[in-house]
């Protein structure tokens, strides 16, 4: 067992100490753990950024058109003057503007038309029938211009149920998820670190 192993077993239970209460010694590991991930990031985003798409191509190979991103980048670090902060409006509108223009089109493709896509089936079989019904009912169920009464509200009902079993079947896909990860720190502190499970 050498060091880190332990370190990371003792900030493991230190932030486990939360299902106790709130408590300094899960503050001190929440902060490090902000601290030891903002430090990564930073350093990253230098040496994987910065350096090879900013100082490099600018400074090294002498395309001066980079001096437009770099103006923009000091620009967006003003936000932190009281004097200056104005000016980081200019390059936050420029990130809203392009990021809005190439995420609105991405997401209908990726969300809208995939899922009409999705929703085009044959009738060839009876998961593709229970889909289009599934579908076809929770539509009438958020039509709220008719009341619910009569086939509508039988077909409206019959969306609620589709619904409450999408919803329960996504929860327990999450709480599956948390305790695979409980799971998997169990398995560090008592394999790893205590050597207790091989």
């Amino acid at each position: 067992m050498d060091i880190s192993t332990t370190i990371a077993a003792i900030l493991t239970l230190a932030i486990y100490s939360f299902l106790y209460r709130d408590n300094p010694v899960y503050k001190t590991a929440e902060h490090i753990l902000l601290g030891v991930s903002v430090g990564y990031f930073v350093v990253i985003t230098i040496s994987n950024t910065i350096i090879p798409k900013l100082i490099i191509p600018l400074f090294v190979d002498g395309e001066l058109i980079y001096i437009i991103p770099a103006l923009l980048g000091i620009a967006m670090l003003l936000r932190v003057t009281k004097q200056f902060s104005h000016i980081s409006r200019i390059p936050l509108a420029l990130i809203i503007g392009v990021g809005a223009g190439i995420a609105i089109p991405a997401y209908m493709q990726a969300h809208l038309i995939a899922q009409m896509k999705a929703t085009m089936l044959p009738l060839s079989n009876i998961s593709n029938i229970v889909i289009i019904i599934a579908v076809l009912s929770v539509l009438v169920y958020f039509f709220f211009s008719r009341k619910h009464e009569g086939a509508f509200g039988v077909t409206a009902k019959a969306g609620i149920y589709f619904l409450m079993i999408f919803f329960g079947s996504t929860f327990g896909y999450t709480v599956m998820a948390r305790i695979s990860l409980l799971i998997g720190r169990i398995q560090f502190l008592l394999g790893d670190w205590l050597g207790i499970i091989r």
